[in-house]
């Protein structure tokens, strides 16, 4: 009789052992839990994502446009009559910075300053007029797609090769620098910052000559 009560102890302890994990409910209550910090925390790493590559992107377009003065240096009034995009993306199909496809009118370049899908966030060249001149003295540079992280860090660094720059977000285009014709504008910062729009909504303009 004396090994009974030992036998329900040990039978006890047992149960008390398998007892001790956690239940399916503790784990779906702390995998939620985990499910929502994530979630939450995407949004804060997507924009650290993004500002991050703000002032490599502006590297490369700088060294790009310091190209292009280089090489047309010399050519006349309008020495950038017929540039596109497939100019720019020849400049920089080796960039390990932005994405380049195609070539001629179909070339593509994308700058990765958006949260969304990889095939958004083009940069466009194209021919520009100063004022009361010809198509082709100047050249504009264009960035659609821009996620509000990127602005107003973008505009501030390449506002310094830049004579007019605009940019599209909370109220249609508005010009944040000028410095081509009168009455000249310097950057204003404060007012770039106003003009940056939540998500990819932002579109920036850079003429240069």
């Amino acid at each position: 009789m004396s090994g009974v009560p030992e036998l329900k102890l040990h039978d006890v302890q047992k149960k008390r052992d398998r007892q001790s994990g956690f239940s399916l409910i503790e784990i779906s209550i702390v995998t939620t839990i985990v499910m929502l910090i994530a979630i939450l925390g995407i949004p804060a790493i997507q924009s650290y994502v993004i500002e991050s590559k703000v002032p490599r992107v502006a590297e490369e377009l700088q060294r790009f446009v310091a190209r292009m003065k280089a090489t047309t240096q010399g050519f006349g009034i309008a020495p950038y009559d017929g540039i596109n995009t497939g100019v720019l993306a020849n400049a920089l199909r080796t960039s390990s910075v932005l994405l380049v496809s195609g070539v001629g009118s179909g070339a593509r370049v994308v700058h990765g300053l958006g949260s969304g899908s990889s095939g958004k966030g083009g940069i466009h060249l194209e021919p520009h007029a100063l004022p009361g001149g010809q198509s082709g003295t100047a050249f504009a540079l264009t960035l659609r797609d821009v996620n509000q992280a990127a602005c107003p860090g973008l505009a501030a660094i390449l506002q310094r090769i830049a004579e007019h720059v605009t940019i599209a977000g909370t109220n249609g285009p508005v010009a944040v620098k000028n410095t081509m014709a009168e009455p000249f504008m310097p950057y204003n910062p404060l007012l770039a910052d106003a003009q940056c729009a939540a998500g990819d909504n932002n579109v920036f303009t850079f003429v240069v000559r």
